[in-house]
Formats: structure tokens, sequence, C-alpha cells
């Protein structure tokens, strides 16, 4: 496993045991880092710059956790290889950060309670994003049901759900659009890379 890679999951799996290790220490976290919508009311917390960032080394549970590191684990170390550390420790964040404006975005315009978003997902749609792109033809195969597929099938197959469930308001508790929003991050960085946004 590349460095980066490896650096990243065991930063979360740290935050991870941090959050399991009292109630207390949970609550700390999730009312300081987790990502918080821009003017809730009180008693709420309130959003701060920093939880652009600390909210994707917080997570909901076990199999939060668990898939997230999985899939980073699983495309990480190839894009780190192809990008090297620097870029791909870039790409990772860019896709975090914009994973959480889009959520912020969509949670002023829906307009919905103010609750906390915790979370790699969005770096994770990210990497997954640039990988569909970096490897299109590597064959992925779904854990459930377990059907191989081209890597760019895969994404935009991905992509897709995640838009009609965000649009549809299926699987409540879930942050759609901050995984399109990390996905679109990875885009734009990728575009601007290759000469083709200014």
């Amino acid at each position: 496993m590349s460095p980066v890679t490896l650096t990243l999951i065991f930063a979360n799996v740290a935050v991870f045991l941090l959050e399991q290790s009292s109630p207390g220490t949970l609550y700390w976290l999730e009312v300081n880092f987790a990502l918080w919508p821009v003017g809730a009311p009180a008693p709420y917390p309130s959003f701060q710059p920093w939880q652009l960032v600390t909210y994707a080394f917080l997570h909901g549970g076990f199999w939060h956790i668990a898939l997230n590191m999985y899939a980073l684990w699983m495309f990480g170390s190839d894009l780190e290889r192809v990008f090297g550390q620097r870029r791909y420790l870039l790409l990772y964040f860019v896709s975090v950060v914009a994973a959480a404006l889009s959520q912020l975005a969509f949670a002023y315009v829906a307009g919905s309670d103010p609750v906390p978003v915790v979370g790699a997902s969005g770096g994770i749609f990210g990497v997954l994003l640039a990988f569909g792109m970096y490897f299109p033809r590597r064959t992925i195969v779904l854990l459930i049901p377990p059907i191989p597929m081209p890597a760019w099938v895969f994404v935009i197959l991905y992509g897709a759900i995640e838009l009609f469930m965000g649009v549809t308001g299926t699987q409540q508790g879930v942050a759609h659009f901050a995984h399109l929003g990390g996905m679109l991050g990875a885009l734009l960085l990728i575009l601007q890379w290759r000469g083709k946004l200014f």
C-alpha cells in the first residue's frame, strides 16, 4: 500500500477509535469538528471553517468507516502511483472540501434541519472518479451483487444513483450531494491539470 493512502487510513482509524473511547469524547468531536450548516440556530453548534476538512475524519459507525477505508485502499494506491504523493493528497482534500461546500449549499437551499455531516465519502468519491478516468478499463466487481464491470461504467452508474437518490430524497441520512460534490471537485482539478479549464 502506498504511503499517503496508508497514512490517511491510519488517521481515520485513529480518530474513529478516539470517537469510540467515551460518549463525552464523541460528543465533543461532533460538536466541534463535524460539518454543521452555516447559520444553524441555537442551540445547534455553528459552522467553523476548519470543519470543511475535519468532518472527513469522523465517522458514524463501524460500517461507515469500514466501507470508506476499503474503497480508499482499493482505489487510492494506484492513483498515488500515477499522480505522486503531493498531487494525490491535493486531489483527496480538494474532493473533501468540494463535498463539504456542496453539502452546505444543498442544506442552505433545502432549508433542512441542522444535522452534522461526517465521513470521508466526499474524498472517496473524488478518488473513485479519478480512478475511473485514469483506469477506465480496469474491471471492478461489486460487493452486492457481485457483478464485474469496467471502472468507467461503475463510476457513471454510481454517480447516477447518487444523483437520483439526492433528487428524490431516497436513503435519508446520507449526504448524496456531498458525494457528487467530491466527484465534481476531483473532475475540475483533473481538468485544470490537463489545461482544459483555464
